[in-house]
Protein backbone atom coordinates (compact mmCIF):
# COMPACT_ATOMS: atom_id res chain seq x y z
CA UNK A 1 0.00 0.00 0.00
CA UNK A 2 3.06 2.61 0.38
CA UNK A 3 4.37 1.77 -2.95
CA UNK A 4 0.97 2.20 -4.40
CA UNK A 5 0.58 5.42 -2.29
CA UNK A 6 4.26 6.05 -3.46
CA UNK A 7 3.39 6.02 -6.95
CA UNK A 8 0.87 8.24 -7.13
CA UNK A 9 2.67 11.13 -5.42
CA UNK A 10 5.50 11.05 -7.62
CA UNK A 11 2.52 11.12 -10.36
CA UNK A 12 0.81 13.77 -8.83
CA UNK A 13 3.90 15.56 -8.38
CA UNK A 14 4.99 15.05 -11.53
CA UNK A 15 1.95 16.08 -13.67
CA UNK A 16 1.32 18.75 -11.54
CA UNK A 17 4.63 20.76 -11.54
CA UNK A 18 4.75 19.81 -15.59
CA UNK A 19 1.26 21.54 -15.89
CA UNK A 20 1.80 23.88 -13.22
CA UNK A 21 -0.69 25.04 -10.42
CA UNK A 22 -4.48 24.95 -11.57
CA UNK A 23 -5.86 28.11 -9.53
CA UNK A 24 -2.83 28.67 -6.81
CA UNK A 25 -4.85 30.61 -4.44
CA UNK A 26 -7.18 27.97 -3.66
CA UNK A 27 -4.49 25.50 -3.67
CA UNK A 28 -2.28 27.73 -1.25
CA UNK A 29 -5.46 28.34 0.95
CA UNK A 30 -6.25 24.77 1.37
CA UNK A 31 -2.43 23.33 1.50
CA UNK A 32 -1.97 26.12 4.62
CA UNK A 33 -5.23 24.45 6.32
CA UNK A 34 -4.39 20.79 6.06
CA UNK A 35 -0.77 21.47 7.06
CA UNK A 36 -2.29 23.33 10.01
CA UNK A 37 -4.53 20.72 11.09
CA UNK A 38 -2.10 18.56 10.89
CA UNK A 39 0.77 20.56 13.03
CA UNK A 40 -1.90 20.65 15.53
CA UNK A 41 -2.83 17.02 15.85
CA UNK A 42 -2.92 15.46 19.07
CA UNK A 43 0.20 13.23 20.66
CA UNK A 44 -1.96 10.15 19.53
CA UNK A 45 -0.78 6.66 20.57
CA UNK A 46 -1.23 3.47 18.39
CA UNK A 47 -4.78 3.12 18.96
CA UNK A 48 -5.88 6.71 17.84
CA UNK A 49 -7.63 6.18 14.65
CA UNK A 50 -7.36 10.00 13.49
CA UNK A 51 -4.96 11.94 14.96
CA UNK A 52 -5.27 14.97 12.94
CA UNK A 53 -8.93 15.33 12.44
CA UNK A 54 -8.73 19.29 11.05
CA UNK A 55 -6.20 18.46 8.43
CA UNK A 56 -8.36 15.22 7.15
CA UNK A 57 -11.32 17.43 6.92
CA UNK A 58 -9.62 20.02 5.17
CA UNK A 59 -7.95 17.70 2.39
CA UNK A 60 -11.60 15.73 2.14
CA UNK A 61 -12.64 19.29 1.57
CA UNK A 62 -10.52 19.86 -0.82
CA UNK A 63 -11.19 16.86 -3.04
CA UNK A 64 -14.64 17.67 -2.87
CA UNK A 65 -14.39 21.39 -3.94
CA UNK A 66 -16.31 21.57 -7.45
CA UNK A 67 -16.29 25.28 -7.07
CA UNK A 68 -15.10 28.64 -5.06
CA UNK A 69 -17.38 31.39 -5.12
CA UNK A 70 -19.35 30.51 -8.43
CA UNK A 71 -16.59 29.49 -10.06
CA UNK A 72 -14.87 26.32 -11.09
CA UNK A 73 -11.87 24.86 -9.57
CA UNK A 74 -10.80 22.09 -12.26
CA UNK A 75 -7.58 20.92 -9.60
CA UNK A 76 -8.49 17.65 -10.43
CA UNK A 77 -7.00 14.46 -8.76
CA UNK A 78 -3.73 14.95 -9.07
CA UNK A 79 -3.74 18.54 -7.91
CA UNK A 80 -5.64 17.23 -4.92
CA UNK A 81 -3.11 14.22 -4.01
CA UNK A 82 0.03 16.56 -4.80
CA UNK A 83 -1.31 19.40 -2.51
CA UNK A 84 -2.96 17.12 0.20
CA UNK A 85 1.07 14.94 -0.11
CA UNK A 86 2.82 18.59 0.90
CA UNK A 87 0.46 19.96 3.23
CA UNK A 88 0.76 16.72 5.73
CA UNK A 89 4.13 16.15 5.02
CA UNK A 90 5.09 20.05 5.96
CA UNK A 91 2.46 19.83 8.70
CA UNK A 92 3.62 16.59 10.28
CA UNK A 93 6.96 17.37 9.99
CA UNK A 94 7.93 18.81 13.65
CA UNK A 95 6.05 15.42 14.59
CA UNK A 96 8.31 12.97 12.59
CA UNK A 97 6.55 12.28 9.60
CA UNK A 98 4.36 8.74 9.80
CA UNK A 99 4.68 7.00 6.17
CA UNK A 100 1.57 4.65 7.11
CA UNK A 101 -0.60 7.72 7.95
CA UNK A 102 0.64 9.66 5.06
CA UNK A 103 -0.49 6.84 2.85
CA UNK A 104 -3.59 6.54 4.12
CA UNK A 105 -4.21 10.60 3.49
CA UNK A 106 -3.70 10.07 0.08
CA UNK A 107 -4.98 6.64 -0.90
CA UNK A 108 -8.38 8.29 0.86
CA UNK A 109 -8.60 11.55 -0.94
CA UNK A 110 -7.17 10.14 -4.02
CA UNK A 111 -10.49 8.08 -3.74
CA UNK A 112 -12.76 10.45 -2.98
CA UNK A 113 -11.58 13.31 -5.68
CA UNK A 114 -11.97 10.77 -8.33
CA UNK A 115 -15.74 9.53 -6.84
CA UNK A 116 -16.18 13.33 -7.11
CA UNK A 117 -14.65 14.87 -9.87
CA UNK A 118 -16.46 13.52 -12.70
CA UNK A 119 -19.74 13.98 -10.79
CA UNK A 120 -19.70 17.20 -9.62
CA UNK A 121 -21.72 18.88 -12.24
CA UNK A 122 -24.59 16.62 -11.72
CA UNK A 123 -26.31 19.27 -9.64
CA UNK A 124 -29.80 19.15 -8.67
CA UNK A 125 -31.84 17.21 -6.41
CA UNK A 126 -29.47 14.27 -7.08
CA UNK A 127 -26.14 16.08 -6.16
CA UNK A 128 -26.99 15.78 -1.84
CA UNK A 129 -27.65 12.37 -2.57
CA UNK A 130 -24.52 12.16 -4.76
CA UNK A 131 -22.36 13.55 -1.35
CA UNK A 132 -24.25 11.62 1.01
CA UNK A 133 -23.34 8.34 -1.13
CA UNK A 134 -20.01 9.10 -1.41
CA UNK A 135 -19.00 10.35 1.93
CA UNK A 136 -20.18 6.57 2.74
CA UNK A 137 -17.71 5.23 0.32
CA UNK A 138 -14.54 7.56 1.21
CA UNK A 139 -15.53 6.57 4.88
CA UNK A 140 -15.30 3.06 4.42
CA UNK A 141 -12.06 3.13 1.56
CA UNK A 142 -10.56 4.62 4.53
CA UNK A 143 -11.69 2.02 7.21
CA UNK A 144 -10.82 -0.44 4.85
CA UNK A 145 -7.29 1.36 4.15
CA UNK A 146 -6.69 1.60 8.24
CA UNK A 147 -7.31 -2.07 8.64
CA UNK A 148 -5.14 -2.78 6.10
CA UNK A 149 -2.12 -0.88 7.69
CA UNK A 150 -3.08 -2.08 10.85
CA UNK A 151 -2.65 -5.65 9.70
CA UNK A 152 0.67 -5.00 8.12
CA UNK A 153 1.76 -3.38 11.35
CA UNK A 154 0.45 -6.39 13.97
CA UNK A 155 -0.15 -9.07 11.97
CA UNK A 156 -3.81 -9.30 13.72
CA UNK A 157 -6.20 -10.67 11.67
CA UNK A 158 -8.02 -8.66 9.07
CA UNK A 159 -11.95 -9.27 9.84
CA UNK A 160 -12.14 -8.25 13.42
CA UNK A 161 -9.73 -5.08 12.69
CA UNK A 162 -12.01 -3.82 9.82
CA UNK A 163 -14.94 -4.74 12.32
CA UNK A 164 -13.73 -2.30 14.90
CA UNK A 165 -12.62 0.18 12.58
CA UNK A 166 -15.91 0.44 11.15
CA UNK A 167 -17.63 0.83 14.85
CA UNK A 168 -15.40 3.94 15.04
CA UNK A 169 -16.68 5.58 12.17
CA UNK A 170 -19.80 6.99 14.23
CA UNK A 171 -17.23 9.14 16.46
CA UNK A 172 -14.37 11.53 15.17
CA UNK A 173 -15.09 10.04 11.51
CA UNK A 174 -18.77 11.06 11.07
CA UNK A 175 -17.36 14.79 12.64
CA UNK A 176 -14.43 14.73 9.94
CA UNK A 177 -16.73 13.83 6.72
CA UNK A 178 -19.53 16.50 7.79
CA UNK A 179 -17.07 18.96 8.49
CA UNK A 180 -15.45 18.32 5.25
CA UNK A 181 -18.42 18.56 3.29
CA UNK A 182 -19.61 21.68 4.57
CA UNK A 183 -16.42 23.06 4.51
CA UNK A 184 -16.72 21.89 0.51
CA UNK A 185 -19.93 23.64 0.22
CA UNK A 186 -19.48 26.91 2.06
CA UNK A 187 -16.64 27.57 0.12
CA UNK A 188 -18.45 26.65 -3.44
CA UNK A 189 -20.74 29.60 -2.18
CA UNK A 190 -18.74 31.95 0.14
CA UNK A 191 -15.22 31.68 -0.88
CA UNK A 192 -12.06 31.11 0.59
CA UNK A 193 -13.55 32.85 3.85
CA UNK A 194 -15.81 30.19 4.73
CA UNK A 195 -12.42 27.84 6.17
CA UNK A 196 -11.97 29.68 9.46
CA UNK A 197 -15.33 29.80 10.00
CA UNK A 198 -16.43 26.18 9.45
CA UNK A 199 -13.42 24.72 10.83
CA UNK A 200 -14.66 25.99 13.98
CA UNK A 201 -16.97 23.33 15.38
CA UNK A 202 -14.80 20.72 13.95
CA UNK A 203 -11.65 22.71 15.73
CA UNK A 204 -13.97 22.63 19.40
CA UNK A 205 -14.74 18.67 18.80
CA UNK A 206 -10.89 18.30 18.74
CA UNK A 207 -10.47 20.37 21.66
CA UNK A 208 -13.13 17.90 23.18
CA UNK A 209 -11.53 14.78 22.36
CA UNK A 210 -8.15 15.88 22.99
CA UNK A 211 -9.26 16.26 26.72
CA UNK A 212 -10.91 13.38 27.03
CA UNK A 213 -8.25 11.23 25.53
CA UNK A 214 -6.14 12.73 28.01
CA UNK A 215 -8.50 11.77 30.94
CA UNK A 216 -8.26 7.92 29.68
CA UNK A 217 -4.60 8.05 30.00
CA UNK A 218 -4.87 8.88 33.24
CA UNK A 219 -7.56 6.74 34.05
CA UNK A 220 -5.65 3.77 32.57
CA UNK A 221 -2.29 4.55 34.20
CA UNK A 222 -4.05 4.58 37.67
CA UNK A 223 -5.31 1.21 36.88
CA UNK A 224 -1.92 0.27 35.57
CA UNK A 225 -0.23 1.70 38.90
CA UNK A 226 -2.63 -0.64 41.05
CA UNK A 227 -2.35 -2.97 38.77
CA UNK A 228 1.39 -2.78 40.20
CA UNK A 229 0.80 -3.51 43.46
CA UNK A 230 0.89 -6.81 43.67
CA UNK A 231 4.34 -7.29 42.25
CA UNK A 232 5.82 -4.21 44.41
CA UNK A 233 4.67 -6.17 47.44
CA UNK A 234 6.09 -9.60 46.14
CA UNK A 235 3.09 -11.43 45.44
CA UNK A 236 3.60 -11.53 41.61
CA UNK A 237 6.47 -12.08 39.28
CA UNK A 238 7.99 -8.57 37.70
CA UNK A 239 5.63 -7.63 34.06
CA UNK A 240 3.02 -10.38 34.82
CA UNK A 241 -0.23 -8.16 34.57
CA UNK A 242 1.15 -5.88 32.06
CA UNK A 243 1.66 -9.13 29.98
CA UNK A 244 -1.40 -10.58 30.98
CA UNK A 245 -3.05 -7.42 30.01
CA UNK A 246 -1.22 -7.33 26.05
CA UNK A 247 -1.53 -10.68 25.26
CA UNK A 248 -4.97 -10.93 26.32
CA UNK A 249 -6.10 -8.33 24.15
CA UNK A 250 -4.62 -9.66 21.34
CA UNK A 251 -6.52 -12.65 21.40
CA UNK A 252 -9.70 -10.69 21.99
CA UNK A 253 -9.55 -8.91 19.06
CA UNK A 254 -8.18 -12.41 17.43
CA UNK A 255 -11.78 -13.44 18.71
CA UNK A 256 -13.55 -10.24 17.19
CA UNK A 257 -13.75 -8.74 20.49
CA UNK A 258 -13.43 -4.44 19.57
CA UNK A 259 -13.54 -0.88 21.36
CA UNK A 260 -15.18 -1.09 24.71
CA UNK A 261 -15.13 -4.78 24.97
CA UNK A 262 -11.32 -4.48 24.38
CA UNK A 263 -11.10 -1.84 27.40
CA UNK A 264 -13.10 -3.77 30.03
CA UNK A 265 -10.77 -7.25 28.62
CA UNK A 266 -7.63 -4.94 29.48
CA UNK A 267 -8.31 -3.21 32.66
CA UNK A 268 -9.71 -6.86 34.12
CA UNK A 269 -6.23 -8.31 33.01
CA UNK A 270 -4.57 -5.79 34.77
CA UNK A 271 -5.91 -6.05 37.76
CA UNK A 272 -6.92 -9.45 38.20
CA UNK A 273 -4.21 -10.59 40.52
CA UNK A 274 -5.23 -7.56 43.28
CA UNK A 275 -7.05 -10.30 44.85
CA UNK A 276 -3.80 -11.50 46.21
CA UNK A 277 -3.41 -8.51 48.57
CA UNK A 278 -5.80 -10.39 50.74
CA UNK A 279 -3.42 -12.60 51.54
CA UNK A 280 -1.43 -13.23 54.47
CA UNK A 281 1.19 -15.62 52.59
CA UNK A 282 2.18 -14.95 49.06
CA UNK A 283 1.12 -17.48 46.40
CA UNK A 284 4.43 -18.89 45.56
CA UNK A 285 6.13 -16.91 42.32
CA UNK A 286 2.13 -15.25 42.46
CA UNK A 287 1.13 -18.18 40.44
CA UNK A 288 -2.86 -18.66 40.85
CA UNK A 289 -2.90 -21.44 38.31
CA UNK A 290 -2.11 -24.52 40.15
CA UNK A 291 -4.07 -23.52 43.64
CA UNK A 292 -7.05 -25.53 44.66
CA UNK A 293 -10.36 -24.08 43.05
CA UNK A 294 -11.74 -22.77 45.67
CA UNK A 295 -8.95 -20.98 46.75
CA UNK A 296 -8.91 -19.52 43.22
CA UNK A 297 -12.19 -18.16 43.16
CA UNK A 298 -11.71 -16.79 47.04
CA UNK A 299 -8.75 -14.24 45.54
CA UNK A 300 -10.83 -13.93 42.37
CA UNK A 301 -14.17 -12.67 45.02
CA UNK A 302 -11.54 -10.77 46.94
CA UNK A 303 -10.27 -9.18 43.79
CA UNK A 304 -13.64 -7.99 42.33
CA UNK A 305 -14.58 -6.38 45.61
CA UNK A 306 -11.56 -4.45 45.78
CA UNK A 307 -12.15 -3.69 41.62
CA UNK A 308 -15.61 -2.07 42.65
CA UNK A 309 -14.54 0.22 45.02
CA UNK A 310 -12.12 1.67 42.37
CA UNK A 311 -14.75 3.39 40.33
CA UNK A 312 -13.87 1.27 36.93
CA UNK A 313 -16.99 -0.26 34.99
CA UNK A 314 -18.77 -2.93 37.28
CA UNK A 315 -18.06 -4.97 34.16
CA UNK A 316 -14.34 -5.49 34.99
CA UNK A 317 -15.06 -6.17 38.21
CA UNK A 318 -17.19 -8.89 36.63
CA UNK A 319 -14.46 -10.44 34.65
CA UNK A 320 -12.10 -10.10 37.63
CA UNK A 321 -14.70 -12.21 39.56
CA UNK A 322 -15.43 -14.68 37.49
CA UNK A 323 -12.27 -15.83 35.99
CA UNK A 324 -12.01 -18.80 38.24
CA UNK A 325 -15.39 -20.13 37.49
CA UNK A 326 -15.33 -23.03 34.96
CA UNK A 327 -15.22 -22.03 31.19
CA UNK A 328 -18.75 -22.62 30.58
CA UNK A 329 -20.25 -20.43 33.09
CA UNK A 330 -18.03 -17.26 32.64
CA UNK A 331 -18.17 -14.46 29.98
CA UNK A 332 -15.87 -14.48 26.94
CA UNK A 333 -13.53 -12.12 28.73
CA UNK A 334 -13.05 -13.71 31.58
CA UNK A 335 -12.31 -17.26 29.97
CA UNK A 336 -9.90 -14.96 27.46
CA UNK A 337 -7.97 -13.61 31.23
CA UNK A 338 -7.88 -17.14 32.78
CA UNK A 339 -6.56 -18.56 30.06
CA UNK A 340 -3.63 -16.41 29.35
CA UNK A 341 -2.79 -15.83 33.16
CA UNK A 342 -3.16 -19.69 33.41
CA UNK A 343 -0.45 -19.62 30.41
CA UNK A 344 1.72 -16.84 31.67
CA UNK A 345 2.23 -18.19 35.07
CA UNK A 346 3.18 -21.96 33.52
CA UNK A 347 5.47 -20.73 30.98
CA UNK A 348 7.34 -19.07 33.47
CA UNK A 349 7.60 -21.60 35.90
CA UNK A 350 10.93 -23.38 36.04
CA UNK A 351 8.88 -26.55 37.12
CA UNK A 352 6.91 -26.72 33.88
CA UNK A 353 8.92 -28.87 31.35
CA UNK A 354 8.63 -27.61 27.70
CA UNK A 355 8.52 -23.69 28.94
CA UNK A 356 5.98 -21.75 26.48
CA UNK A 357 5.18 -24.76 24.48
CA UNK A 358 4.73 -26.78 27.50
CA UNK A 359 2.60 -24.38 29.10
CA UNK A 360 0.43 -24.43 25.91
CA UNK A 361 -0.04 -27.74 25.89
CA UNK A 362 -0.99 -28.04 29.89
CA UNK A 363 -3.97 -25.77 28.81
CA UNK A 364 -4.52 -27.92 25.66
CA UNK A 365 -5.56 -30.48 28.34
CA UNK A 366 -7.38 -28.48 30.61
CA UNK A 367 -9.90 -27.95 27.72
CA UNK A 368 -12.22 -30.47 29.01
CA UNK A 369 -13.25 -28.30 31.93
CA UNK A 370 -10.71 -25.31 33.02
CA UNK A 371 -10.56 -23.36 29.68
CA UNK A 372 -12.49 -22.77 26.52
CA UNK A 373 -10.87 -24.59 23.65
CA UNK A 374 -11.60 -21.48 20.91
CA UNK A 375 -9.79 -19.39 23.48
CA UNK A 376 -6.80 -21.80 23.84
CA UNK A 377 -7.12 -21.98 20.22
CA UNK A 378 -6.66 -18.52 20.08
CA UNK A 379 -4.03 -18.03 22.08
CA UNK A 380 -1.86 -20.44 19.72
CA UNK A 381 -2.21 -18.33 17.09
CA UNK A 382 -1.73 -14.83 18.57
CA UNK A 383 1.96 -16.65 20.31
CA UNK A 384 2.79 -17.65 16.56
CA UNK A 385 2.00 -14.79 15.47
CA UNK A 386 5.22 -13.32 17.87
CA UNK A 387 2.69 -12.40 20.88
CA UNK A 388 4.63 -12.16 23.85
CA UNK A 389 6.90 -13.86 25.68
CA UNK A 390 6.49 -14.78 29.07
CA UNK A 391 9.10 -13.35 31.59
CA UNK A 392 12.40 -16.07 32.62
CA UNK A 393 11.69 -17.85 36.25
CA UNK A 394 12.77 -16.11 39.02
Amino acid sequence: MRIAAGALVLAALAVTLWRGVTDPRNALAFGIFIAVGELARWGAGPREREPAPLGAAGALAYALLGESAGRDTGHGVLQTVAVTFAAALAGGAPHGPSLDHLARRVLTVAFAAACFQPWHAVGGSYYVALLLLLLVLTALCDAVLCAVLRRARTADPFGPLLREELRALPGIGSAVCATGVVIALGVAVAGLWALPVFCVPLLLTQLSFRRYAAVRTTYRQTIASLARATEIAGYTRHGHARRVAELSRAVGRDLGLSGRELTVLEYAALMHDIGQLSLVDPVPEGSTAALPEAQQRRIALLGGAVVRQTGVPSAVAVVVERQADPYRDQPLPARIVRAVNAYDDLAGDSGCAGGPLGALERLRLGTARDYHPDVVESLARVLARGGLTPAPAG
